[in-house]
């Protein structure tokens, strides 16, 4: 039996997920919404979303409030996705820093990681790129999410041999090893260069001692009206390094007008 959700429910929902989230949701995503969550309903024995409102925003364990966000994120990724980008690092953001940093650090956040599989491409590519100097270089990889059902997948950094398919296949050999059932295990030299950890792009100010050379946060945004993408496009500025890069997905961009940033190329943008 499917549950139906009045008007002056969905907007409750609604202005709870955008001020906690930054998720926006359009009327349109109505049935989305309710698809979603009814299951999470029914298993608390509920009838209707006002008495689920209710339960939200008195509960006071925090359970309410992850399982809501786990159901509601789109955790939609997959390996090599745009995979431009990391060639871009590759070939060119790498060998700016690597002589400009006389300390041998490298600091990289991976913001809206899902389930891991942009973080860990960026381990390897880092891998690769300082091989026999990786010992002296100090490469923190910082990965967060909302969705601690995401996060949970990332850190035991297994996947299908479907989900590797698109890697080179020299990655396949040297950074899985197979387990049972066509499953594959990052191996833990990589898992070990990568600190995953839950957090909230709607925290009020980001509490990083320290800023980063390489911030990705791609194909998060689109789900954030203008004003909650601007303010949180400021946040990153402050917290790129002076030469740094800002990667978005292919589709997102930012008004160069309002910001520091310099355009690179598409989805690419650098603070000078």
């Amino acid at each position: 039996m499917a549950l139906n959700i009045s008007e002056q429910e969905f907007q409750q929902l609604a202005q709870y997920i955008h001020s906690h989230y930054g998720i926006h949701l359009k009327d349109e995503k109505k049935t989305l919404l309710v698809g979603r969550l009814q299951q999470v309903l029914f298993k608390l024995g509920m009838t209707s979303f006002s008495e689920y409102y209710y339960y939200l925003v008195t509960d006071r364990t925090g359970d309410a409030a992850r399982s809501l966000i786990n159901h509601i994120s789109t955790n939609h990724t997959f390996y090599m996705r745009e995979a431009d980008h990391f060639f871009f690092l590759r070939d060119h953001c790498l060998p700016q820093i690597k002589p400009q940093h006389s300390n041998r650090d490298v600091r990289i956040w991976c913001a809206g990681c899902s389930s891991g599989e942009e973080a860990y491409t960026l381990a390897m590519i880092l891998e690769d790129f300082y091989g026999a100097q990786t010992p002296s270089w100090d490469k923190k990889l910082l990965a967060t999410d909302i969705s601690t059902q995401a996060l949970e997948k990332a850190v035991t950094g297994i996947y299908s041999a479907d989900a590797i398919e698109s890697l080179p296949a020299s990655w396949r050999s040297k950074y899985f090893r197979k387990l049972v059932d066509q499953q594959y295990e990052m191996i833990p030299r990589i898992k070990e260069e990568i600190l995953f950890r839950r957090f909230n792009l709607m925290a009020p100010s980001l509490p990083f001692k320290k800023k980063f050379h390489i911030i990705f946060c791609r194909n998060v945004m689109i789900y954030f009206d203008s004003p909650t993408k601007d303010r949180l496009i400021q946040q990153f500025y402050e917290a790129t390094e002076p030469g740094g890069y800002l990667f978005l997905g292919h589709s997102e961009s930012i008004d160069r007008k309002l910001f520091g940033y310099k355009y690179v190329q598409p989805s690419i943008y650098r603070k000078v």
